[in-house]
């Protein structure tokens, strides 16, 4: 390289690094210009909110002023929060706009539990506003709150709003510490003058929405409860309800949700409108209006002191409040109606010994096998008189036979006989059906006990996410009349444990000929299959447990408890002892024996 050539590289060289210097340069400028510019944008946007808010809040303020009720404004919120709730009330209605539980879990989209949550839902009454006028309170704006943290460290939340030329309305919120329960005083100063004649008549509009996986079964699952007359009741299937008697609580309830409005001094009548359309595909439960009556006391100053409840369908949490809100805890279904016998059983053995297991810090699903063993142990009596009675069936199996050959199956005499055996053997023929039937209280029990157990809300076991849900391992795009759009894998277990059973006890029948008794082993699974597939799997999950301990139960009773040839040396013996016929016996007998008369004539007559 001559000198040339390396003065013209220098000259480049300096030619790139002047250009670089000056781009760069030029574009920190330009970048400076634009975040100025973004910086100037956003607070003359914030400048125009600040003087928009302080604008309508002053407009709240100078209506007052002015003579005039507040019925415009800007909503705004003030959120006050304790260990297990978090609520945002507004100064539109001077009222709770939003709940937050902060201990549970949405299991539509993972984000807190929302309560009162739609622009449906809100409390309102009527007052008269003046000039032949009524407002309704949900539509006025109150001044801005106040919020006092008081000595035992809940928080009051102080709403007003004054009624030109009438008085004043305060509504005052108590957040307890750890606690779902707000108590609401409701002060009106002028109440002879915006109340007529002292008649208060509270709306409560409620919306709840989906917070569970099957909005459907969700929505079968929704009630509105009430405590009338010192009265429990609700209604889940009709569209209203009409008090007539003094109500003190209503409770719009979800599956394991629930809002109630609680009245100190008990409302005197009222209606709910109660609207929920299974089919609806969105998550929308159901709308619910509900109108409450009472009169307050004559005079310029009144106060109605109620409560609200945001909260879990917890039997524990609702019992705790059981001295302010009577029997608030029959929200939770351990059992109703026709089955409201099963009730003791959950509460004062089921719950318990599900809660002791749940104790040691083991699963739910490992929990619910305990209880299922715990269960079926205490029944074992029942269980071991019904395998001894069929044991004692299958022993007589080769005479029934025989009974057969002789009457050429006159299916009439072959009974008369056939009862005959049964009594000089001294066997029960329903000794094996007895034990089973009182098992059924159980397994209904178990039943409430499941589908409204919170504690089993989104708790996974095995390939089960949700113990509260069914545990669906096949899912189709159409529905299948009684079996839906999915398969559980724990009713399928459910199902083959059951026609086990089922195949297992076929040899313990005396009669194999009998066409139920054939096709039972298929049939009944083919029904649990339609019954269980929809129901929650820690429900099925109980089933195939005590199913399989079922399996157990028989295999060793059957082969090392109950000894075969002592049962047929006690039929022989039974045999040579004086027979007495007991009355059920007596009249058994006599039905038979008039069938066969009349079966007798009917052949005669056909001859003829």
């Amino acid at each position: 390289m001559d000198r040339n050539t390396v003065i013209g590289f220098v000259l480049l060289a300096l030619l790139l690094f002047v250009y670089l210097f000056i781009s760069t340069k030029n574009s920190r400028e330009l970048e400076a210009k634009k975040q100025h510019y973004t910086d100037s944008v956003a607070r003359v946007q914030k400048h125009i909110q600040d003087s928009l808010a302080k604008f309508d809040t002053v407009a709240v303020d100078t209506a007052a002023v002015a003579g005039q009720l507040a019925t415009r404004g800007a909503e705004q919120l003030t959120i006050v929060e304790n260990e297990v709730v978090k609520i945002s009330f507004s100064n539109k209605g001077g009222q709770p706009k939003q709940v937050e539980l902060k201990n549970y879990k949405s299991l539509i989209n993972g984000k807190p539990v929302l309560l009162n949550n739609s622009s449906f839902d809100k409390w309102s009454y009527s007052i008269n506003a003046g000039n032949n006028t009524s407002a309704q309170v949900a539509d006025i704006y109150f001044m801005a709150p106040r919020v006092v943290r008081n000595a035992d460290n809940s928080q009051t939340v102080i709403y007003q709003a004054p009624v030109p030329g009438k008085g004043n309305i305060t509504h005052q919120f108590t957040i307890r510490p750890n606690d779902y329960l707000i108590d609401w005083d409701l002060q009106l100063t002028g109440a002879d003058q915006m109340l007529t004649q002292g008649a208060f008549n509270l709306i409560w509009q409620q919306q709840p929405s989906q917070q569970e996986t099957d909005v459907k079964y969700e929505r079968t699952q929704s009630t509105v409860g009430f405590y009338e007359d010192n009265d429990f009741d609700y209604i889940q299937t009709k569209s209203a309800k009409t008090f007539e008697k003094p109500v003190q609580w209503v409770s719009v309830s979800q599956q394991f949700f629930n809002t109630a409005i609680i009245s100190k001094n008990k409302f005197s009548s009222g209606e709910v409108k109660f609207v929920k359309n299974l089919e609806d595909t969105t998550s929308k439960i159901a709308e619910v209006t509900t109108t409450l009556q009472t009169r307050l006391p004559l005079g310029p100053n009144a106060t109605f002191p109620m409560q609200l409840y945001f909260g879990p369908n917890d039997y524990g949490i609702l019992r705790k409040h059981r001295n302010e809100i009577p029997e608030m805890e029959k929200i939770v279904n351990l059992g109703r109606d026709m089955y409201a016998f099963v009730r003791p059983i959950n509460k004062y053995i089921v719950m318990p010994v599900f809660d002791f297991f749940k104790g040691f810090g083991v699963s739910l699903g490992i929990a619910i096998a305990l209880l299922t063993l715990f269960i079926r142990l205490l029944t074992s009596p029942l269980v071991y008189t019904s395998y001894l009675s069929g044991a004692k069936m299958k022993a007589l199996r080769p005479e029934i036979e025989k009974l057969k050959e002789k009457y050429n199956n006159d299916q009439q005499q072959v009974g008369v006989e056939q009862m005959k055996l049964f009594r000089e053997a001294g066997v029960n023929p329903l000794g094996g059906c007895i034990p089973a039937l009182l098992q059924i209280p159980i397994f209904f029990a178990l039943y409430s006990f499941f589908n409204s157990n919170i504690d089993l809300r989104g708790v996974d076991f095995l390939w089960a996410d949700n113990l509260a849900a069914y545990d669906a391992i096949v899912r189709w795009n159409f529905n299948i009349i009684g079996l839906g759009n999915h398969l559980s894998l724990f009713t399928i277990t459910a199902v083959l444990t059951s026609f086990l059973i089922s195949i297992y006890n076929m040899n313990m029948t005396p009669d194999q000929n009998n066409p139920a008794l054939k096709y039972m082993p298929y049939i009944f699974p083919f029904i649990l299959l339609f019954v269980f597939n929809g129901l929650p799997a820690a429900l099925t999950w109980y089933y195939t447990v005590s199913n399989v301990i079922t399996l157990i139960l028989q295999f060793v009773i059957q082969n090392y408890i109950i000894d075969h040839d002592k049962i047929l040396a006690k039929i022989e013996e039974n045999r040579k002892k004086p027979k007495s016929k007991s009355k059920w016996q007596e009249r058994l007998e006599q039905m038979q024996a008039a069938q066969q008369e009349a079966q007798k004539a009917r052949e005669r007559s056909q001859k003829k």
